[in-house]
């Protein structure tokens, strides 16, 4: 399990540009915590994290033409929103394991085909291999059993392309003061996501919402490690001999 200080090597610091000041959060305001209640949930609800939609989106840097899978798409509230950026060209699979939710996007979105809800499996999205550009999970990583997590994002990973990438929206249950049932360990969802092949590129709380916003990508884009040169063994120096004809001392 990752330690506080490896927690903290993760989290990534906006680069200031020519003239900025400091680094930014989210919300235009500086990494420093002075206030305990900094990140704490200033709206009631489930999904205080919704009112920070713009910013969500800016970091998904969704593109004309993208394929995104919402895994447990409910209402298909992000489904909705993610439609608009991927456009006429992209697709948004609408996953969900209710059949009642299904029907209801389906009619939520009869004149925007481009969404398309249909029924999954709970441990499997059943799309082909390398057909995702994106795969998004909005409090839904606490839902999934525990003992298939690894399992579920080892299939996420087969699901997305080369390219691809896994965003993980949740609640943070380290500063949560309830609900924490529903909610994650930042540091449990980087080690499961490790050790499925994945590797974190941003991981940030999501100022004013208790939520945390962790994006991945395949491990598979980086070069494998160069293998470590061994130093060459030592040879031992032969054994001196002794003088023929030498006589053993008395």
């Amino acid at each position: 399990m990752p330690t506080f200080r490896s927690l903290l090597a993760v989290l990534v610091l906006v680069v200031p540009g020519p003239g900025a000041l400091e680094s930014r959060a989210d919300t235009g305001t500086t990494t420093r915590v002075t206030d305990p209640k900094q990140h704490a949930s200033v709206k009631p609800g489930g999904y205080p994290y919704r009112e920070k939609s713009d910013y969500v989106l800016k970091e998904l840097d969704l593109k004309p033409g993208d394929v995104v899978v919402d895994v447990g798409a409910g209402d298909g509230w992000w489904s909705q929103r993610m439609a608009k950026c991927v456009g006429a060209t992209g697709t948004i699979h609408a996953a969900e394991v209710e059949q009642k939710l299904v029907d209801q996007m389906k009619k939520t979105f009869a004149d925007r085909p481009q969404v398309k809800p249909y029924l999954c499996k709970p441990d499997s999205t059943l799309l082909p291999d390398n057909s995702c550009d994106l795969a998004f999970l909005s409090q839904v990583y606490h839902h999934l059993p525990k003992d298939g997590r690894v399992d579920y994002l080892r299939g996420l990973r087969r699901v997305v392309k080369p390219t691809g990438r896994l965003s993980v929206v949740e609640k943070y249950s380290e500063i949560a003061t309830k609900g924490k049932d529903h909610g994650m360990q930042l540091s449990r969802v980087l080690e499961e996501a490790e050790r499925s092949g994945w590797v974190p590129v941003r991981c940030e709380l999501i100022t004013g919402t208790g939520h945390f916003l962790a994006i991945f990508v395949p491990k598979d884009l980086f070069p494998p490690p160069e293998p470590e040169e061994k130093p060459a063994p030592q040879k031992k120096p032969p054994a001196a001999k002794k003088p023929s004809g030498a006589k053993k001392p008395a």
